[in-house]
């Protein structure tokens, strides 16, 4: 008789594919990176393996992503080259979850017909009997289209032993009109904050050091919990929470709206002494008539305000941001008023977009209004010009002073260096010598570029 396997006394599965291997490929953001960790562990359950790449699987999952107009062409290129990668073994098995399959629906299959699983973003956890049942019946497509309840018994197989990923929230309420997250992750619904701070000391006590809170809008958290019977965000507390635990370094948290930052969230990120000092705060645009057709809910003063309340509390936090590049009907003005925002502001880091439509959204509708690709290009480089000449500045404020560094990998240039970040979040380099992956050393920083920072062991 074969062995039951209990996560949490939620999932059980007889494992029926043991020694059978399995490779994951994440396209997106860190939500879906996430999420393929839980497959990992729905498949681990069934008895598999992770294999070294694709070429050595046997069942082989894509995670997909919808976030720019080439996430589609990315996707189904993918699948046509895996066409020669399933044929190779009778016994292969493809499988495609996501975003896009879950706006794509049967489309995929009609595409690429030699797919075997298509499957939404609300039924991961029925990954491994949605496997079953193809393998009985043939290919099969599954899309739920909205859940009430946020599922948090699958287990996760996590790329680093030491730090997590910890969803706290999934959904958007929000109407942002070049996005399509709302129609592929639904609407906000939030975890309980117990169930929250009982998976981070779960974590903790698997040898976790830092945890990244996830959500589409985490500082709206808790709203629909209507916790003391007030629709009211929740997440300073929560925070405060998961700042007592034993054990745990580090709380890291994304994505925010500047539109939902309060005063009592900075504080807190000032005040609580394990959440870093790094805010993410995403601009989209500088132009307030370019954030009004995007639905931001905030105008270019509304923005800077948030800026100034974030130093006024914090004036050495390292700020992030967003940016997207010629959304439709953006003038040169719209395009300087975003300058103008980013060397106002002096983010550490920015990471930048050049607009494309995704269907779907309202964006996809405003084509009478889209830039030309030649202009959006151009912009795109002034930006990053202006950008990188802040980032080279800010990362200078760090040299010569003392840092606290967790070591999270090995560099991919240099066999020489590990990898890890500094509090505020910045990427930083040191050589191997008496160090660990791991570890959180005591360092100084000897050099910086506009990129990454450069470390000595103290």
């Amino acid at each position: 008789m074969d062995q039951l396997v209990e996560i949490k006394s939620k999932i059980q599965i007889n494992p029926s594919r043991v020694g059978l291997k399995y490779f994951i490929k994440t396209f997106g953001c860190q939500m879906n990176e996430h999420d393929s960790e839980r497959i990992s562990g729905m498949f681990e359950l069934d008895g598999m393996s992770k294999a070294s790449s694709e070429e050595f699987a046997d069942i082989l999952f894509v995670n997909t992503c919808t976030i720019r107009e080439n996430a589609d062409d990315k996707l189904y290129g993918t699948l046509g080259h895996l066409k020669q990668w399933k044929s190779e073994r009778n016994n292969r098995r493809l499988l495609v979850g996501g975003c896009a399959a879950q706006k794509d629906k049967e489309l995929v299959r009609e595409k690429a017909p030699w797919v075997d699983v298509v499957m939404g973003t609300h039924n991961l956890t029925d990954v491994v009997n949605l496997l079953n049942r193809s393998e009985d019946w043939g290919p099969i497509t599954e899309i739920i289209e909205e859940i009430e309840n946020l599922p948090t018994e699958a287990p996760s197989i996590r790329e680093s032993e030491y730090s997590a990923w910890l969803t706290i929230q999934i959904g958007c309420n929000n109407s942002c009109t070049f996005c399509i997250v709302p129609s592929v992750r639904g609407h906000e619904i939030s975890r309980r904050p117990s169930d929250i701070v009982n998976e981070a000391n779960k974590l903790v006590q698997e040898g976790v050091k830092e945890i990244t809170l996830l959500g589409q809008n985490v500082n709206s958290y808790g709203r629909d919990l209507r916790i003391e019977g007030k629709p009211r965000p929740y997440f300073s507390q929560l925070l405060e929470q998961l700042n007592e635990i034993n054990g745990l370094e580090r709380i890291r948290f994304t994505s925010p709206h500047p539109k939902d930052f309060k005063q009592e969230t900075i504080e807190s990120v000032n005040s609580l002494n394990k959440v870093c000092n790094q805010i993410h705060i995403p601009l989209q645009s500088g132009s307030s008539e370019i954030l009004s057709k995007m639905h931001r809910g905030y105008n270019k003063e509304k923005f800077i305000q948030k800026v100034d309340m974030i130093r006024s509390v914090i004036p050495n936090v390292s700020l992030t941001s967003d940016i997207i590049v010629g959304f439709p009907g953006e003038s040169e003005a719209d395009f300087q008023d975003t300058l103008d925002v980013v060397q106002y502001s002096q983010f550490d880091l920015v990471y930048m977009f050049q607009f494309s439509p995704r269907p779907g959204t309202l964006a996809e509708n405003m084509r009478d209004e889209f830039i030309s690709e030649d202009v959006i290009k151009e912009r795109f480089l002034r930006l990053k010009e202006l950008q990188t000449n802040i980032s080279g500045k800010r990362y200078k404020r760090f040299v010569n002073t003392k840092q606290k560094l967790l070591i999270e990998k090995n560099s991919k240039k240099n066999k020489n260096i590990f990898t890890g970040r500094i509090d505020g979040g910045q990427l930083t380099h040191i050589s191997k010598d008496n160090v660990s992956i791991g570890d959180i050393v005591d360092i100084k920083i000897i050099d910086s570029t506009p990129f990454y920072l450069k470390a000595e062991l103290l």
